[in-house]
């Protein structure tokens, strides 16, 4: 039940690390940070409106804007739907931005915690079309590693023979990753 209280959700004890307040309609950065959505777009607002803003705990440019469970179920409230509709048009902006390698691997923990928290609860859907796809590149990668087959026998090279099956698990992470990454900015992005 903790795993699942601190995806849905900012850390229960925490506060808005901008406003130093408790959380109006919580949002998770691609960074993994919590922030309130007005206050991250205010932090975007007083930077350059044609890039990115950067995370005020870790400096990491926020590419994606994930609101919680329970602000998008605050759609009825006085403010929420222009809030929420603002976070959508920030992703629709920078969500294709994590094109270099690094950014993607420093996206990778956020986005498989979040793919794994939507693959093993019933009570989210997951398009099949990327559950079926999913399931495929990990079955596929797992019988890579498993096979005696290698590009580069370990029965030759000892333990530098499993460079590359870590180099085919690190790209099916990443393949899974972007799917996962897709997915939120078509929720998230009004896409």
């Amino acid at each position: 039940m903790y795993i699942k209280e601190e995806m849905d959700g900012p850390p229960e004890n925490d506060v808005c690390s901008i406003c130093h307040g408790s959380f109006h309609i919580p949002c998770q950065a691609n960074c993994s940070h919590w922030f309130c959505a007005s206050c991250i777009l205010q932090v975007w607002d007083h930077g350059s409106a044609l890039q990115a803003c950067k995370c005020p705990l870790c400096r990491r440019p926020i590419t994606l804007l994930v609101p919680s469970e329970s602000a998008s179920r605050l759609h009825q409230d006085l403010g929420v739907p222009e809030v929420l509709r603002r976070v959508e048009q920030y992703n629709r902006h920078f969500g294709q931005h994590a094109n270099g390698l690094l950014q993607r691997m420093q996206d990778l923990p956020f986005l498989l915690r979040r793919l794994l928290r939507d693959m093993t609860d019933p009570q989210r859907s997951l398009p099949f079309v990327i559950r079926a796809r999913v399931y495929l590149a990990v079955f596929l990668s797992g019988i890579y590693v498993l096979s005696p087959v290698d590009l580069i026998p370990e029965g030759f090279l000892g333990i530098i023979g499993l460079l590359d099956d870590l180099i085919i698990m690190f790209i099916c992470f990443l393949h899974v990753a972007a799917l996962y990454r897709s997915v939120l900015l078509f929720r998230h992005g009004g896409s």
